[in-house]
């Protein structure tokens, strides 16, 4: 089983691709995660779409086309969803069929505030179900005090390990039904 893996962050450190990096090392047996950078996305624009998708639009719609489900880390940027990861999800809801249609996402975050990422991570679930994808488990991981949890970009807080770990494997037996 593969999982596709992004990050709504493009920062170097990132505490959201952190945890996607330590969800590598704790993915079940059988389960590969492959993370994909979103930075060469350009900006949603039909005007451009109608010429035929870009490059790093084309390889996005292939990378989440062929995924057996996607691993969401999504930060908080001013109490929602980065613009980063919007666009992600924009390109991913057209064409026909489109990427994201039927897809199951799991979705997690990490932040330094003390709720982590609960109000992007509910206008992001908002997104993927209007885009026809489908957000699970319903349980959340919220990192909140991330820069406490993780440390040169290596999660290193047992707790928040064991609580990904859980939530990975509840989203893997979801996909394998």
């Amino acid at each position: 089983m593969n999982l596709l893996a992004f990050s709504g962050s493009l920062r170097a450190g990132s505490f959201n691709t952190a945890l996607l990096r330590a969800a590598q090392g704790l993915a079940p047996d059988g389960v590969s995660i492959t993370l994909f950078s979103l930075r060469d996305l350009p900006f949603f624009d039909q005007d451009l779409e109608a010429e035929g998708d870009p490059a790093a639009v084309v390889a996005w719609k292939e990378a989440v086309r062929a995924a057996d489900g996607l691993l969401i880390a999504c930060p908080e940027y001013n109490g929602g969803v980065t613009g980063v990861l919007k666009n992600a999800v924009d390109w991913a809801s057209r064409g026909k069929p489109a990427p994201l249609a039927g897809k199951r996402c799991c979705v997690v975050g990490a932040s330094p505030g003390m709720t982590g990422t609960v109000r992007a991570q509910d206008a992001l679930r908002l997104s993927l179900r209007r885009a026809g994808a489908r957000a699970e488990p319903q349980g959340d991981v919220l990192v909140g005090q991330a820069h406490a949890k993780i440390e040169d970009g290596i999660l290193t807080d047992e707790r928040t390990i064991e609580a990904l770990r859980r939530h990975l494997a509840e989203f893997v037996e979801i996909l394998r039904g």
